[in-house]
């Protein structure tokens, strides 16, 4: 059985946003991420206040529920509020970079940093961090940025838009979708039978992944769990703190935010661990993925040199944030990504990553071919043709 709760609220700002879908992310370019999880832990200790914290801590975990919303209408977007704000004037040589505030720009923090401190002298960088994917969108569309960092399935909706010039050249992100518990916990996904889950994300990745694993395990989703699907992780959050005896899908850095504030919320369930168990047999094995790295495909044609600069920075970036986490954790807490305190126990729970070439065409082939299958319209309507995924080395 499935219910959805609605406030007057969200349905204006859904209306008034160019996200389809849930209203998970939601996109000011302006609003900080450590103003969001300040303000996030508030829908925990204060539900008087809950209108401020569903915003802001959307906005703290907005790439989470990146694929979330943005699926089926975002790409369509060609002007955006996000244009007036496109850029500094920089050198025509600098590589232009977007990416969100999450996981994504975590991995990228050393790279930044170092880009910034004039460490680097084989290129110059612009990076700029957006709030929410439809803020990021219609440059991308317009090549208005060289690289992007963006939900997985919105890659593949941005190669249809753009009728092939748009290529992925690295897996960033891995599953950030967790199960957990206020006081019932549950140590199976076979668990789960017969309980109340909170969550958003209805129609986009969060609901085809918890669907594709409840399969997988022999659960029907509409008959042996009864999802509340809600219109934000805030929302999700309330029900659970409201009633221990349900659980709730949410994701990182949400999940450490609402930690911080409630000691009570155990985290239960790994859905990156329960995908990967379901692909222990399968003949082409997928990976959970939630977040890539994009080039436009002009771009790369041209400075094929520049991109393979760019790919080893950011893939020893990469290692620098899962290698040291403390160090990693302050220069997050220093671009304001979430607060430090916060991202020294998050990073190890986001499944920051860095996989290219057959490996990233591998997992990520076979994680869309899933969600297609689900809805075509998840991945912009075909699967994209073998010219989307960068494998050069």
């Amino acid at each position: 059985m499935k219910k959805r709760l609605v406030s007057i609220a969200m349905a204006l700002a859904l209306a008034a946003s160019v996200l389809a879908g849930c209203g998970s992310q939601q996109g000011s370019g302006t609003t900080a991420a450590g103003a969001a999880a300040q303000e996030s832990s508030a829908a925990v200790s204060a539900p008087e206040a809950a209108s401020t914290a569903e915003t802001a801590a959307t906005a703290a975990a907005s790439e989470a529920a990146q694929a979330a919303s943005t699926e089926q209408t975002a790409a369509s977007t060609a002007v955006t509020a996000a244009d007036a704000a496109v850029t500094e004037e920089l050198s025509s040589d600098a590589v232009r970079v977007g990416t969100l505030k999450g996981p994504t720009a975590m991995g990228l923090v050393k790279f930044m940093d170092e880009a910034d401190s004039g460490a680097l002298s084989d290129g110059q960088y612009q990076f700029t961090m957006y709030d929410a994917p439809d803020q990021l969108v219609p440059l991308v569309v317009k090549g208005d940025v060289d690289i992007a960092m963006v939900p997985g399935n919105l890659a593949s909706v941005l190669y249809q838009k753009t009728k092939g010039n748009v290529q992925v050249f690295a897996i960033n992100t891995l599953g950030v979708l967790y199960i957990v518990d206020n006081g019932n916990p549950v140590s199976s996904v076979a668990d789960l039978k017969g309980r109340g889950i909170a969550a958003s994300g209805m129609g986009s990745t969060p609901q085809y992944v918890l669907n594709y694993i409840l399969q997988q395990n022999g659960l029907d989703p509409e008959k042996d769990v009864d999802v509340t699907w809600c219109d934000d992780h805030s929302m999700a959050l309330q029900m659970l703190m409201k009633d221990n005896s349900l659980l709730a899908m949410l994701p990182q850095p949400f999940v450490t935010v609402a930690q911080t504030k409630a000691d009570t919320i155990h985290v239960d369930l790994d859905l990156t661990e329960e995908w990967n168990r379901t692909q222990e047999k399968a003949q082409n094995p997928s990976q959970l993925v939630m977040g890539v790295a994009i080039v436009n495909k002009s771009f790369a044609e041209k400075n094929p040199e520049a991109l393979r600069t760019f790919m080893s920075h950011y893939e020893e970036s990469v290692k620098f944030v899962n290698s040291n986490v403390d160090e990693a954790a302050a220069l997050v807490g220093k671009y304001d990504i979430v607060p430090e305190g916060v991202a020294k126990k998050a990073i190890p729970a986001c499944n920051i990553t860095y996989i290219a070439g057959e490996d990233m065409k591998n997992g990520l082939s076979g994680f869309l071919q899933v969600l297609k299958d689900e809805d075509p319209s998840a991945v912009g309507g075909a699967l994209p043709a073998d010219d989307f995924y960068y494998t050069a080395d």
